[in-house]
C-alpha cells in the first residue's frame, strides 16, 4: 500500500513538472506587446503554477479513492466531488493572488475577485478532469486486484484438487498392494515379506513427497522399482521388468505416483490374469515435443476390447489436465503385434535443486 502510495506521488510530480516546463517554453514563444520574459522568469511563471497543482491533484485523487462516484452512494459522491473541486478553484485563486508579486502574472495589482473568476474558468474543467483520471485509475486498480484474486483463488483450487486427487491415489494405491500381499502370505511367506519391505520404502517415500506435485525423474523410478519389486515377489517367473530409460532424463519433472498406476494398470489387465510369462517395458526419452514416457506390456487382450480406465488412470488424466492443461498427453494405444502401451508426454522442465546437487 505504501509503494503504490509513493507511486502516485511520484507520477503527479513528474507530470506537473513536465507541464510546467511545457508551459514554460510556450510562454517564452509568446509575443507580448509590453514586456519581454526571460528564461527565469518564464520558468517560475511556468513551474509555480504547475506545482500548486501538485497538491491539489493528489487531493482529489484521494477524494476520489475515498469517495468514487458509484452507486449506492451517487448523489453524495457528486456532491464531495463538487465540493472539492470549488476547494481547488479557491486554493488555485488565493495563491495566484498571493503569488502575483513575485512572478508577475498582471500588468497592475488585480482584485481579487477578477483572479476568482479567472480561476474558475481555468481550473474547474481541469479540476474535474483530475477526478476522472483518478477514477480511471481506481476502477483500473480494482480490475486487476480483481483479476490477481482470480488468479490466486484458481491457484488455490487446482492446489485443493491435485491433494484431493493425491489423498485419493494414495489409500487406491495402498489397498491394492495389501490384496497383493494377501493372495502371497499363505503360498509363499518369504515372497509376502519381502513385499512388505518393498511396501514400507513405497510409503515412505510417499511421505516425504507429499508436499510436493513434482518430482525428479529419478525419484519416480525409483518408486516405480520397489512396486515393480512387490509384483515380481507375487508374479514370480510371470513378470519380467525391462528398463530402457534415455541418459540425462535424472533431473526431469514428473508428478509423483505418475508411473507406479500405470504399470499397476499393465499388470492387473494384462499380465495377471495369464498364466504364461508376461513383459512389462519401462520406457523414457526426450524430443522435441516434450518429455515421452511410456509402460508397455506384451498381453494379448482382444482388439475388440477397449483399453481400461480405472481409479489410477482417471486420477492420472486429472492431475495433468490441473498442472499442465492442454500441455500433455496420456493415451493408452493397442500395440500390432498385441498388448497395450500407456503412453505420457510432459512439458521437459528441470530439476533445479537436483542440477545443483549433482
Amino acid at each position: 500500500m505504501q509503494r503504490r502510495l509513493l507511486t502516485v506521488v511520484a507520477a503527479v510530480c513528474v507530470w506537473w513538472t513536465l507541464e510546467g516546463l511545457v508551459t514554460a517554453g510556450q510562454l517564452l514563444t509568446m509575443q507580448f506587446s509590453d514586456e519581454t520574459l526571460t528564461v527565469a522568469q518564464a520558468m517560475r511563471r511556468g513551474l509555480l503554477s504547475a506545482w500548486l497543482w501538485i497538491p491539489c491533484s493528489l487531493a482529489l485523487l484521494w477524494v476520489v479513492a475515498r469517495y468514487p462516484i458509484e452507486r449506492p452512494h451517487l448523489a453524495r459522491a457528486i456532491g464531495i466531488s463538487l465540493l472539492a473541486t470549488c476547494a481547488v478553484v479557491l486554493f488555485r485563486a488565493i495563491a495566484i493572488y498571493a503569488c502575483d508579486p513575485w512572478l508577475g502574472w498582471y500588468a497592475t495589482p488585480p482584485r481579487f475577485g477578477d483572479v476568482l473568476v479567472t480561476s474558475v474558468f481555468n481550473n474547474f474543467l481541469l479540476a474535474w478532469l483530475n477526478i476522472g483520471v483518478g477514477h480511471a485509475l481506481l476502477f483500473a486498480q480494482r480490475a486487476y486486484d480483481r483479476q490477481r484474486q482470480a488468479e490466486q483463488l484458481e491457484a488455490r483450487l487446482s492446489e485443493t484438487r491435485l491433494d484431493a486427487l493425491r489423498a485419493q491415489i494414495d489409500p487406491h494405491f495402498l489397498f491394492n498392494a495389501l490384496n497383493s500381499i494377501a493372495e502371497t502370505i499363505h503360498r509363499d511367506p518369504r515372497a509376502a515379506d519381502r513385499m512388505l519391505v518393498g511396501l514400507g520404502e513405497l510409503l515412505r517415500s510417499s511421505l516425504e513427497r507429499r508436499d510436493t506435485h513434482e518430482v525428479a525423474l529419478e525419484e519416480e523410478l525409483r518408486l516405480l522399482r520397489h512396486y515393480l519389486q512387490i509384483e515380481q515377489a507375487r508374479l514370480g517367473d510371470r513378470l519380467s521388468v525391462h528398463w530402457d530409460v534415455a541418459p540425462g532424463l535424472d533431473d526431469a519433472l514428473v508428478p509423483p505416483l505418475l508411473l507406479q498406476p500405470l504399470a499397476e494398470n499393465a499388470i492387473r489387465h494384462a499380465i495377471a490374469v495369464r498364466i504364461a510369462p508376461g513383459r512389462l517395458d519401462v520406457r523414457a526419452w526426450s524430443g522435441a515435443d516434450g518429455l515421452w514416457l511410456a509402460i508397455r506390456d506384451d498381453g494379448a487382450t482382444l482388439a475388440s476390447s477397449p483399453p481400461r480406465q480405472g481409479v489410477g488412470l482417471s486420477n492420472i488424466a486429472s492431475r495433468l489436465g490441473l498442472l499442465y492443461g492442454d500441455d500433455h498427453v496420456l493415451e493408452l494405444v493397442r500395440l500390432p503385434d498385441g498388448g497395450t502401451e500407456a503412453r505420457v508426454r510432459l512439458p521437459l522442465r528441470r530439476d533445479a535443486r537436483a542440477r545443483r546437487a549433482a
